[in-house]
């Protein structure tokens, strides 16, 4: 809910990267000719949304799990919902150890690939919405 607070209407952004870049998820870029130097997050743009993100991706460090609570919360939702979810629960938790583990990367920059990626699911869900209904 805060995400969709912070950052309004999904479909404003023409893509994926479009929305990770306003979240300022995406590396720095100091590029000349021939060379290429990257370095860590812009920061650029909302920074409450980033921090959420941020945070959610921390919890996929823990190997994904149903427990009672999320059980009983789940029985009136759309069995597709709950399918995508799950795929997407176990997807970046993969992600993170795989950075981590194989690609030796430290634990804070593996968390920000976790909330990019994240953040380029929920926009894929977020545009397949209707649009909303204004009130006159």
């Amino acid at each position: 809910m805060t995400l969709l607070a912070e950052v309004h209407d999904f479909r404003r952004f023409d893509s994926a990267r479009h929305l990770t870049s306003y979240l300022g998820l995406t590396p720095s870029e100091h590029s000349s000719g021939d060379r290429q130097q990257r370095g860590g997050i812009t920061k650029a743009g909302n920074s409450h949304a980033r921090r959420i993100l941020i945070e959610a991706a921390w919890h996929y460090r823990h190997r994904p799990n149903v427990g009672t609570k999320i059980r009983k919360r789940r029985e009136d939702r759309a069995r597709e919902v709950i399918v995508a979810a799950d795929a997407a629960e176990r997807r970046l938790h993969k992600r993170y150890w795989r950075l981590v583990m194989l690609g030796r990367k430290p634990p804070t920059k593996a968390v920000v690939a976790v909330a990019r990626e994240l953040a380029g699911f929920l926009w894929a869900v977020m545009r397949k919405q209707e649009a909303p209904v204004v009130a006159q």
